[in-house]
């Protein structure tokens, strides 16, 4: 279709939009009042989250939004909370297929946020910066390796603004944490542990049997580039698909990325040279419920030479040893950080702020200063507008961050082998087999 055609249609069937001036696709903005236009691919769950937040700024005009569950566009369904206000989006327009949403609407948006299953990440967030379009993809970044080292590829090449959807990035206690590190309040880092309760993953026989497909969802779309499978309810969506191998990524996947972020942000640190995975044998079906994971690290300024980095999730969470004691009376967070430093122990619960372990290093701290408040939805608005502070996630950062998480993922196929990992290259150099499991097949759908 002629891309004017496509926008003179689309302004005429959207009344709301009538008299806009069409720009070039990659400079803002479409409206006459100059306003980011966007358009939003999953629209629950996390994804009403992401979409409301960046819907909410004044700067922004939502033009489109997808979802494969009609049920998610009518303000409907379990994933739809209804003591929620809806999404300021009056006259967007809903499609269920993202593929014809930015077809169809082209140049008559700037910037797509991604909210949807794993697996749909890197689809869905490469077709629409291969359009010149800003995104804001949620954790974790892809579904595998390969995938998110091409995000960050396309987007240095194309000079988009790209952020990755870990908002508690952007909050006081977690950069709070990244500055005392940074600063040496507990000296040099030997040990970073971390941990999270959650069992994302199914540890028995393969799901079996089929089930009608609702008439509100479209099976096909959900699937997307993953293999075809029948329907079965509760199984997949909504929500429990971070337990399949094919469309999640697991507890790592899921909480890991967030846990991650911290340390290896305020260490410095570059993707791992191996993993090692602790859990059950592997299905070639779903993940573990429970994983204990070892990382080594190439040493940073901020670290030992002997640094050392676990996970640990499900029955193993959280770890236990001398290095976890905390003061009497305190308990264990059931989920969060503990860095292990020359001086002494920084706590950082999820979400909370630091804890320093003794508390006699207090007294050494001068009161931080903060600086304003941050919002990670509205970093990577600015950076849009022209911002010289890149959003904290972006994906030049987070892709490298996940490449870490998920070679724990793959390490959890080859239980207590030490995959030896060369990120220059992108591959596991000493088990060649593993680099199956760094990239996927795609399904045409």
């Amino acid at each position: 279709m002629n891309s004017n055609i496509s926008r003179r249609s689309f302004i005429k069937a959207s009344s709301a939009l009538a008299g806009f001036q069409i720009l070039p696709s990659g400079l803002l903005a479409n409206s006459p009042n100059g306003k980011l236009c966007t358009a939003h691919i999953g629209v629950a769950g996390k994804g009403y989250t992401d979409t409301f937040n960046l819907a909410a700024d004044t700067r922004v005009q939502v033009l489109g939004l997808c979802d494969v569950d009609l049920r998610h566009l009518n303000g409907e369904g379990p994933r739809i909370r209804k003591d929620r206000p809806t999404i300021p989006a009056p006259n967007a327009r809903k499609f269920q297929d993202y593929r014809e949403m930015l077809s169809e609407l082209g140049d008559t948006i700037d910037a797509v946020s991604i909210s949807t299953p794993d697996h749909t990440h890197y689809p869905a967030t490469l077709a629409a910066m291969e359009r010149g379009k800003h995104v804001f993809t949620q954790k974790p970044l892809t579904n595998n390796i390969a995938e998110a080292r091409h995000l960050m590829k396309v987007a240095r090449e194309k000079g988009l603004a790209t952020q990755m959807g870990i908002q508690n990035k952007a909050t006081e206690g977690y950069r709070l944490a990244t500055r005392l590190i940074r600063e040496g309040a507990i000296g040099k880092v030997s040990k970073v542990y971390v941990w999270c309760w959650k069992d994302w993953g199914h540890d028995g026989a393969p799901y079996a049997g089929e089930d009608p497909v609702p008439d509100y969802l479209d099976w096909n779309l959900w699937l997307g580039t993953a293999s075809k499978r029948p329907f079965l309810e509760q199984k997949y969506h909504p929500g429990q698909w971070r337990r399949s191998l094919e469309f999640g990524c697991g507890t790592l996947g899921d909480m890991g990325v967030h846990i991650f972020d911290t340390p290896f942000d305020s260490l410095g640190l570059e993707p791992p040279i191996w993993a090692k995975a602790t859990c059950r044998e592997p299905n070639n079906f779903s993940l573990p419920t429970k994983n204990i994971v070892r990382y080594g690290f190439k040493p940073t300024p901020l670290t030992t030479k002997d640094f050392q980095w676990t996970w640990y999730d499900g029955e193993h969470s959280p770890p236990e040893g001398p290095d976890m004691d905390l003061p009497q009376g305190q308990s264990l967070p059931r989920q969060g950080a503990m860095f292990v430093g020359e001086e002494g122990r920084m706590l950082l619960p999820h979400i909370a702020g630091p804890q320093l372990l003794p508390r006699s290093l207090y007294s050494k701290l001068k009161k931080p200063d903060m600086g304003p408040p941050v919002n990670h939805y509205g970093q990577w608005i600015d950076a849009i507008y022209g911002s010289k502070t890149k959003p904290a996630a972006n994906f030049e950062y987070s892709g490298k961050m996940v490449e870490g998480v998920l070679l724990g993922v793959v390490a959890g196929l080859y239980p207590e082998k030490k995959l030896k990992w060369n990120s220059a290259k992108g591959k596991v150099t000493n088990l060649t087999e593993a680099n199956n499991f760094i990239k996927r097949e795609y399904r045409v759908f």
